[in-house]
């Protein structure tokens, strides 16, 4: 056949190639230093050298209770004398595991030869041994200091010459007339269960992104906190030397204005007043995020109250139903904080973000993060740090206010 005229050439369909599909996808990656906990890790070593939660003060009891923290297994006890002890799980004679162990006087006893540990891992008796263990001195149990303080059990896990003192926080001294403080360790705030299934930086990053409650709490879900809240507000963001603090402005239908504000603060702390607005002025409640290890979090909260159970009714419902009450349907269909972090993955994949203007706070946190990663690198200490025992007490500006 003649190719040599236009009539006689093949017809060319021009063919549409698919763009931006799935298919040669890079994998993904995440953000190690800010996420990652375990000892020897940039945010395990940082977040070592402050004072952490592992417990409701009733936690730690003569029954031994095992804790996860940042990815250290530990055993919680308090000896009949009443102090409280952490100490790693393993006996140091053999390495049976103290949760089996009774807790006497003088502390807690491994069941396997009766070796006897003090709050401090000293060994006090050995019994198998002559004259009830001669060398006993040379044993230590490896422990934690912990100290109590607002209803929980807190320890220190970084480096001894580091230990800084357990601070206070002026929104949890100053009580009025018939209040008194409460601690919760239901994870108020996470949306679901008590252990949160993700990690913890999921949701710390979550306390700087007031869009979401825009979206996911009201118009998407439905009001799951109160109607002023689905109210688009105008944000802004600031560094303090301690926490990222967010402001939200909301005009209200009655001319007032609702002015809010809250703060992510060092090293996990929730400093979030009341979505419900049960009341105005100072934040009520702090909660501090646990990471228990890489892929799980909890948060433990402490909160001046009236009444008893008054930090539980702070959770979100859908219908009048919590978390836990809610169907697969009813999941699906309405979800919360829970489903949107936890499906985010075990840890989220940052190299997939796009990030855009209303993710402003969450850069700065990421940024106060990592500057508090290098000067401990640098072999400094952290912002929030303190070593003075008179120092005064931490305060935030955070809360609720309602401006006519």
């Amino acid at each position: 056949m003649d190719h040599s005229t236009p009539e006689a050439r093949p017809r060319v369909i021009p063919i549409t190639v698919d763009t931006g599909t799935a298919y040669g996808r890079p994998a993904p990656s995440y953000k190690r230093d800010l996420t990652e906990v375990g000892p020897g890790t940039p945010m395990g070593e940082l977040l070592r050298r402050y004072w952490h939660p592992v417990g409701l003060a009733a936690d730690a009891s003569d029954v031994p209770r095992k804790v996860r923290v940042l990815g250290e297994d530990l055993i919680l006890f308090r000896d009949k004398t009443g102090r409280p002890g952490l100490v790693y799980p393993h006996c140091a004679h053999r390495g049976t595991s103290l949760y089996y162990g009774k807790v006497e006087e003088r502390g807690i006893r491994c069941c396997y030869h009766g070796w006897l540990f003090d709050v401090q891992g000293h060994c006090v008796e050995q019994p198998c041994e002559p004259e009830l263990g001669r060398a006993r001195d040379k044993v230590r149990q490896p422990w934690y200091p912990v100290e109590e303080r607002y209803g929980l059990v807190w320890a220190y896990m970084g480096p001894p010459e580091k230990k800084p003192v357990l601070p206070r926080y002026e929104c949890l001294e100053t009580l009025e007339p018939g209040e008194f403080l409460e601690a919760d360790d239901r994870s108020i705030g996470g949306g679901g269960p008590q252990v949160i299934p993700c990690n913890w930086l999921q949701h710390y990053e979550n306390l700087v992104d007031p869009f979401h409650v825009v979206i996911l709490h009201s118009s998407f879900s439905g009001t799951q906190f109160v109607p002023q809240m689905a109210v688009m507000p105008e944000v802004s963001w600031d560094t303090t030397d301690i926490s990222v603090r967010t402001l939200s402005l909301r005009k209200l239908p009655d001319g007032t204005t609702l002015r809010r504000i809250s703060e992510a603060g060092l090293p996990t702390l929730r400093v979030i007043p009341s979505p419900r607005i049960g009341r105005y002025g100072m934040v009520e409640s702090l909660g501090w995020v646990l990471p228990i290890d890489d892929h799980s979090f909890r948060i433990y909260v402490v909160g001046r109250v009236k009444e008893q159970g008054e930090l539980q009714r702070m959770r979100s419902r859908l219908g009048g139903k919590l978390w836990e009450e809610l169907t697969e349907e009813e999941h699906q269909q309405f979800p919360g904080d829970h489903e949107a972090m936890v499906s985010q993955g075990a840890i989220a994949k940052h190299s997939e973000e796009h990030l855009a203007t209303s993710d402003r706070g969450i850069v700065m946190l990421r940024r106060l993060l990592q500057k508090q990663l290098d000067t401990v690198a640098r072999g400094g200490d952290p912002a929030g740090v303190c070593f003075d025992l008179d120092a005064p007490p931490v305060k935030f500006s955070a809360g609720n206010f309602l401006e006519t």
